[in-house]
């Protein structure tokens, strides 16, 4: 990459992460929930985001595919990885990167109610509404950002920038 677009700043990030971690507390007060990344994206979102919480959690990771090396969602699911534990009578939180054809969120929403847990819910850093083939919508969002592909804070391009501590447009 040669010239730099950033998008949001860590400062802007932090900020946001824990207003998020905050608003979550609130609502699961007293109660368990089993906290789910999914892979790769958004381990970086996650680990902050639960380190913010003023909660106890349990958590664990998801890894699905559909991107390949591309800029473009395939439109396909591939389970790579599915967690070993029981979700019957959970509660569970899903943390991704990004919300964006809702796909991948529409697949895990019903393969956790299959698995038996009680509610699903969706936390996203970033939300791209406009890009969205489903109904889909995340209860909890960090940024809505326009359509652009990026990269920065846990997400990437070809397994590249996942170390960025802001997340930035990826130009060719």
């Amino acid at each position: 990459m040669e010239e730099k677009r950033i998008l949001l700043t860590k400062e802007e990030i932090d900020r946001k992460v824990k207003e998020l971690a905050g608003e979550i507390s609130r609502k699961y007060a007293g109660e368990e929930v089993l906290v789910i990344g999914v892979l790769k994206g958004a381990w970086i979102f996650m680990a902050d985001l639960v380190r913010a919480m003023d909660m106890d959690v349990v958590c664990d990771f998801v890894r699905v595919a559909s991107y390949g090396s591309g800029t473009e969602t395939s439109g396909q699911i591939f389970l790579l990885y599915w967690p070993e534990m029981d979700f019957t009578g959970k509660k569970v939180l899903v943390v991704d990167d990004i919300a964006d054809s809702g796909l991948t969120s529409v697949f895990l929403r019903k393969k956790f109610l299959e698995e038996g847990a009680v509610s699903v819910e969706f936390c996203v850093l970033l939300d791209k509404p406009s890009r969205r083939k489903t109904d889909f919508r995340p209860d909890y969002v960090g940024f809505t950002i326009p359509d652009h592909f990026v990269v920065g804070y846990g997400m990437d391009c070809n397994e590249r920038y996942r170390n960025l501590p802001h997340v930035e447009v990826y130009e060719d």
